[in-house]
């Protein structure tokens, strides 16, 4: 879920990532970007770009007006055994909260940007701004944010950078998988990130609360 090249080779970026700062995480809009966004993550990301299943919401990250990122958030895994159990929550539970947790489906940097430590200085921006902007756009907050990394192609470097916890890895199903009937997928380290106090709590009790 990382780095790729960009659709018309800008001049590259090398820098601290201070001079970086402040990152601007901005929500796509219109068509133009839209169909923009779409191009960068269909040609340069490993997993192309898929229409999303459910809730979802596309940012650009920024700086001083030039992208340097793609990042898609969507509707969570419908099941995760390592991450379930971390929670500790039921079936009943996981059913009536697991809209409590949104999903990193893309991280895209795009590869003429190669500033160490953006990657995580963009994540821990995410976790500020997305809880408000989901729940802006579909009328809750947020508790907890998860991720798959495919551990073949990345060690998840950025996420435990960012201070992500890794929780264990997929059976190999598609995370959507709710009949058990797709086979051969790659297995996936999963990471989870609270954005809240006593998320576990949380979420296998009133999520209202």
């Amino acid at each position: 879920m990382e780095l790729s090249r960009p659709c018309s080779a800008p001049e590259p970026i090398e820098c601290p990532v201070n001079e970086c700062e402040p990152l601007e995480l901005a929500l796509v809009e219109g068509a133009s970007e839209s169909r923009l966004w779409r191009e960068h993550v269909e040609q340069y990301h490993y997993l192309g770009c898929r229409v999303p299943f459910g809730a979802n919401l596309r940012y650009w990250v920024r700086s001083r007006q030039r992208e340097l990122a793609c990042l898609l958030w969507t509707s969570p895994a419908w099941k995760m055994k390592p991450r379930d159990v971390w929670i500790g929550w039921s079936d009943e539970q996981r059913q009536r909260n697991l809209q409590c947790i949104v999903n990193n489906g893309r991280f895209l940097i795009l590869p003429s940007v190669r500033v160490k430590g953006l990657a995580s200085k963009i994540l821990a921006l995410s976790a500020r701004q997305l809880p408000q902007d989901w729940h802006s756009h579909y009328g809750h907050r947020p508790l907890l944010l998860e991720t798959l990394v495919d551990a073949d192609r990345f060690r998840g470097t950025c996420y435990r950078a960012a201070n992500w916890i890794y929780v264990g890895q997929t059976t190999g199903r598609g995370r959507m998988d709710r009949e058990h009937k797709a086979d051969g997928q790659a297995i996936k380290d999963i990471y989870i990130y609270p954005l809240v106090r006593k998320v576990r709590q949380r979420l296998y009790g009133d999520s209202t609360r």
